[in-house]
C-alpha cells in the first residue's frame, strides 16, 4: 500500500501513513531517502509518519508517542544557531484520539522529553516544530536532564566533527506491564539514539533506562533492530549492520561521569 501524504498550511509538512516498502514524502532527514521499517508488524498500527522542517517523525496512536524520530545532522547545519524557543503543543495533524495532549503530562512527574532535539533545530520555524508533542516520551527528568542531555550535547559534537552524521531516536517499550500518563501515553523502558557516520560508514547506538542514573550502553544496529521492532537503518546490508561505529564517550554537563553497563541489556 502506497503512502498517502497531505501538506497542511500551518506547519507545511506532509503527513503519510507508514507501510512495509512505501516511499516516505521526506526522504532528505533519511539514510538513503529511506524511512525506518517495522520488523515487529504490530507497531505499524495506527503509525503516521509527520515530516517537518528539520526531522521527521513516525507516531505511534497506541503509545501517542513518536517510534522513531529522524534528523540528517552535518557540520553546516549545526553552524547555525537559533535560540531554544518554543511551547509545548498538540500535534494538530493527527487525530485527537490517537495524540498525546498537554493535560497528559500535567503534574505526571516526568518530564516532556525531545526525541529530536530543540538545540539541533536551527531556525525558528523547526525550533516551533519540535516542540510538538508528536515529538515527545514521557522521561524520567532526571535522565532527560542529565545523562540523555549528554549524549544528545555529544552526539552534536560528533556530527560537527565528523561532517555528516544520520540520527534515529526514540523509546522501547519492553515488559508487559507499562505504565500510561493519564491512561492514554505509554511511558517507554528504554531511550535509544542511533547513528550513522558517512564517512566511515559506520553505525551503532546508544541505549539507557528511562530512569534515574548515569548508566549507558552502546550496541550494534542488528542489536537495536532485536530490541526495539526496528530497522532504523533499512538500506543497511546485514554485513554493514556489523560494522560498529566507536560512538565517543558520552559528556554529563562536559564532565566523563557516565558509565557503560551491558547488564542494562534485558534477557532475551
Amino acid at each position: 500500500m502506497k503512502a498517502r501524504s497531505i501538506v497542511f498550511a500551518v506547519f507545511l509538512v506532509f503527513f503519510a501513513s507508514v507501510a512495509m516498502a512505501a516511499s516516505s514524502p521526506c526522504p532528505q532527514h533519511y539514510l538513503s531517502g529511506e524511512a525506518p521499517d517495522f520488523l515487529n508488524p504490530r507497531l505499524s498500527t495506527k503509525s503516521k509518519e509527520v515530516c517537518y522542517s528539520g526531522f521527521t517523525v513516525i507516531h505511534s496512536g497506541v503509545t501517542r508517542t513518536p517510534l522513531t524520530s529522524a534528523e540528517h545532522l552535518t557540520k553546516e547545519r549545526l553552524s547555525k544557531h537559533v535560540k531554544r524557543n518554543g511551547e509545548f503543543h498538540p500535534d494538530s495533524n493527527l487525530p485527537a484520539s490517537d495524540r498525546a495532549e498537554l493535560a497528559d503530562y500535567a503534574q505526571s512527574g516526568y518530564d516532556r522529553g525531545h526525541m529530536a532535539p530543540a538545540a539541533d533545530m536551527t531556525d525558528k520555524k523547526s525550533m516551533s516544530e519540535c516542540f510538538t508533542l508528536a515529538n515527545m516520551i514521557p522521561q524520567n527528568s532526571n535522565n532527560n536532564q542529565n545523562l540523555w542531555e549528554g549524549i544528545e550535547r555529544t552526539v552534536r559534537e560528533f556530527a560537527k566533527s565528523s561532517g555528516d552524521l544520520y540520527v534515529v531516536t526514540g523509546p522501547i517499550f519492553y515488559g508487559a506491564k507499562l505504565k500510561r500518563l493519564n491512561g492514554r501515553v505509554t511511558v517507554p523502558t528504554y531511550v535509544y539514539k542511533a547513528v550513522y557516520d558517512m564517512n566511515s560508514q559506520q553505525a551503532a547506538a546508544y541505549l539507557v533506562k528511562n530512569e534515574k542514573g548515569k548508566k549507558y550502553v552502546r550496541i550494534s544496529i542488528p542489536e537495536l533492530e532485536k530490541l526495539s521492532g526496528i530497522a532504523v537503518f533499512p538500506k543497511l546490508s546485514a554485513d554493514a549492520k556489523k560494522n560498529v561505529l566507536p560512538l565517543p564517550d558520552p559528556l554529563i554537563h562536559g564532565r566523563a561521569s557516565a558509565t557503560e553497563d551491558r547488564t542494562l541489556l534485558p534477557m532475551q
